[in-house]
């Protein structure tokens, strides 16, 4: 319960709380993901594509993950499911998703999509 409150003080103080924003003092390239995925679910597109280009891709990608693992964790008892996925295929997404994350995270630097998310 601490933390929690610790955590929402620090959110509605502007603390960043991106360890790599804090060190760097710049955007990581996952920096408005969270935010982006929060306005995708109200159904605020425009806003989300604002504060991650990538977020229709990546919010889906994890939650399918996320859902997965529940699902496996109540079915059968196991801890990180998603670990038994493997195979060409998987690695070749993972590779392109961290490309395009790389991709995205250097574009915006120059002023692309908006330009860097705010920390």
């Amino acid at each position: 319960m601490a933390v929690a409150a610790a955590l929402g003080l620090a959110v509605a103080c502007g603390v960043p709380l991106c360890p790599f924003a804090i060190v760097t003092r710049h955007p990581c390239p996952g920096c408005g993901l969270t935010r982006a995925t929060l306005a995708l679910a109200q159904g605020r597109v425009a806003e989300a594509l604002r504060f991650h280009p990538l977020c229709p891709v990546v919010a889906p990608l994890v939650i399918a993950a996320l859902a997965y693992n529940a699902a496996i964790y109540v079915k059968e008892g196991r801890i990180a499911a998603a670990e038994s996925l493997q195979g060409a295929w998987v690695t070749r997404l993972g590779l392109a998703l961290s490309a395009a994350m790389l991709a995205v995270w250097i574009a915006r630097f120059f002023g692309a999509f908006g330009g860097p998310a705010p920390v």
